[in-house]
């Protein structure tokens, strides 16, 4: 599986887990986002957690905020290529 789309896969899929542990729906996350002048849409935010959508820096601080959650919680599942040459 290509690198990239894997890491985002694992990003949403911390980003949906986050979401459900507060008993949140995509649209009240969205509505919130919203509210923070963040331009995005209940389906952007449905790829976004879908792993099929990059996640821009400005709604992973707005996530943060929502969530009340350090940056480092959102990659905690995320390994690092090996970078041996």
């Amino acid at each position: 599986m290509d690198q990239k789309f894997k890491q985002d896969m694992e990003i949403g899929s911390t980003i949906r887990s986050l979401r459900m542990e507060r008993h949140l729906t995509q649209e009240q996350v969205v509505s919130k986002l919203q509210l923070m002048d963040l331009d995005i849409t209940r389906s952007i935010y449905s790829q976004i957690e879908g792993g099929t959508y990059s996640i821009r820096i400005s709604v992973l601080v707005g996530l943060a905020k929502i969530f009340r959650v350090d940056f480092n919680t959102f990659f905690r599942n995320i390994q690092l290529p090996d970078t041996d040459q």
